[in-house]
């Protein structure tokens, strides 16, 4: 009985010497560097459709074939409208193509140097088909762009004396454009931008009914606008 005492009391002695090593190491742990940080950087690759909005002014030139210059003037107004297209991302430069469609009022007029009329020039309607060649800063855009423009061109004769209106044309014109712009995208998929565009239209011979002689019109376009932009699919990529 006494030996049996004794080597319980032995035992439990062992025992209690050895938990704290056992305590230590157990909470002994392995070294697990941390993982890489991941940044978010903005991909601006893929579909995306826009609305946009802004001004502008056409200079209109007339003159009369083989009589001389009628005079000049800006038809100035606003316009609104829309556009689709799709980028590709390549490193940090930017790709891509764009179709615009917009409604517009650029309307002006001046007196006629050569009769007693008064002409005036409109365009109601633009579209645009351009490239796009841009350079990316993470979420900022900067970018230039060109291609064909087509234009809704309206051109009416006045009387000067009474107002009334002599004759009308309506024309559909065709040119190229050139521009630029900068987008920021400011949430997942959004971005807003500003952009400016120059439209080249060709000289156009116009003949008005019950007019004597054919006018030549020489025009272009200045314009800014405004846009808004929703991409489809995933706004981020990459990795730090």
């Amino acid at each position: 009985m006494k030996k049996n005492l004794l080597l319980a009391a032995v035992s439990l002695v062992a025992l209690s010497a050895a938990a704290p090593a056992l305590a230590a190491d157990l909470a002994a742990r392995p070294y697990t560097k941390a993982p890489a940080m991941v940044a978010a950087i903005y991909d601006w690759s893929g579909f995306y459709i826009g609305i946009n909005g802004g001004g502008g002014s056409s200079h209109s030139t007339w003159d009369l074939v083989g009589g001389g210059r009628e005079g000049s003037h800006d038809a100035t107004g606003g316009t609104v409208g829309g556009q689709i297209g799709y980028r590709w991302q390549s490193g940090q430069w930017v790709f891509g193509v764009e179709g615009q469609g917009n409604w517009a009022d650029f309307s002006g007029d001046n007196d006629s140097a050569l009769f007693t009329t008064r002409n005036r020039s409109k365009i109601d309607s633009f579209g645009l088909i351009t490239g796009q060649v841009g350079y990316a800063w993470n979420n900022v855009l900067v970018y230039v762009k060109g291609g064909a423009a087509v234009a809704g061109t309206k051109y009416e004769v006045f009387d000067r004396a009474s107002g009334a209106r002599l004759a009308s044309n309506d024309q559909t014109r065709w040119g190229g454009t050139v521009g630029a712009g900068l987008e920021y995208g400011f949430a997942p998929n959004w971005s807003v931008g500003v952009e400016y565009n120059h439209i080249f239209l060709s000289d156009k011979d116009v003949t008005f009914a019950g007019l004597v002689g054919t006018d030549r019109i020489k025009q272009d376009v200045d314009m800014g606008l405004v846009r808004l932009n929703y991409k489809f699919g995933g706004p981020m990529l990459g990795r730090y």
